[in-house]
């Protein structure tokens, strides 16, 4: 079917596909990369590289294993550019286990994946992180992993066993010491209370004059006069409440339905310069991010 760049892809279809796979694409990134914040970020970037590659296509590819290959590509480019150890060459992978082992049973495999804690799949090289994440996180079959990856079904299957087998011993390890919670800092305080109080012109009060704002599926804000429009919708929404909070080393609100519930419905997180706001990322229309996040409330 046509779109209206004249191509024959439907744009808004297409989009509208990957939009229902958002939760899978994140919680596939945040696995591999360790954190909930950088996953988003590589899911926003793939959704906007696919779009345009979209259109210079005359039909549409398989959204699924089309997005999930661009996901896992720039994923990989931003643990490159952290520096981390590449996985063991895929050409070995053949002679890392029996291609025909079967584990006993697939269901405490998945059970056990899907509990681990984001940091510990860090533990296994990437390629086997990879394989254990699509197979037991989120159930993809061997043959679309050996599509996405790259490699052949037994190579999968090897890489699988390995990775299962490298999990498991990580998993019997006791936790590293979690370090005690810092305080808030004054200015996110600050924000929150005003927040809170709903005191939209103190707010819009803070913003710097080129201040930015990020709401992942929506179009960038830039400017004081266009970020300020922010504060207006939540004014017409029902009110949330803020609390701040520590996510991967980072200062952050934690958004709740009402004080005093037990879990926040997403996130928002602030930059300063000169104590002025620089830039706003809310989370509200992505609420999956903070499903596997390690929140801890400020003091």
């Amino acid at each position: 079917m046509a779109g209206a760049n004249g191509a024959g892809v439907d744009e808004a279809a297409f989009m509208a596909e990957a939009a229902a796979l958002r939760p899978a694409l994140h919680r596939y990134c945040a696995r591999l990369l360790g954190s909930v914040l950088d996953a988003e970020d590589v899911v926003q970037d793939a959704l906007v590289r696919a779009l345009v590659a979209l259109r210079g296509l005359d039909a549409p590819p398989e959204p699924r294993a089309w997005l999930f290959r661009i996901a896992h590509n720039r994923a990989l480019d931003l643990l490159r550019s952290r520096t981390v150890r590449a996985a063991q060459p895929i050409e070995a992978a053949d002679d890392l286990a029996d291609p025909d082992h079967e584990p006993a049973d697939e269901t405490l495999m998945r059970q056990e994946a899907v509990g681990t804690a984001l940091d510990r799949f860090q533990g296994l090289p990437v390629i086997q992180r990879s394989v254990v994440i699509l197979k037991d996180v989120l159930g993809q079959s061997l043959q679309e992993i050996a599509g996405l990856l790259d490699l052949t079904v037994d190579a999968v299957k090897a890489h699988l066993a390995r990775g299962r087998a490298r999990l498991r011993t990580i998993n019997a390890q006791p936790p590293a010491a979690v370090p005690p919670v810092r305080p808030v800092s004054p200015a996110v305080a600050r924000y929150a209370a005003l927040f809170n109080g709903r005191d939209w012109e103190a707010l819009r009060a803070l913003l710097v004059d080129d201040v930015r704002l990020a709401q992942s599926n929506l179009p960038p804000r830039v400017g004081a006069a266009d970020v300020g429009m922010f504060f207006g919708a939540y004014a017409r929404l029902e009110p949330v409440f803020l609390a701040p909070a520590w996510l991967e080393g980072r200062e952050v609100l934690a958004v709740f339905a009402a004080e005093g519930d037990a879990r926040p419905i997403y996130l928002m997180w602030l930059d300063w310069r000169d104590g002025g706001i620089a830039f706003i990322r809310d989370y509200r229309y992505v609420p999956y991010v903070i499903e596997a996040a390690d929140l801890r409330l400020a003091p």
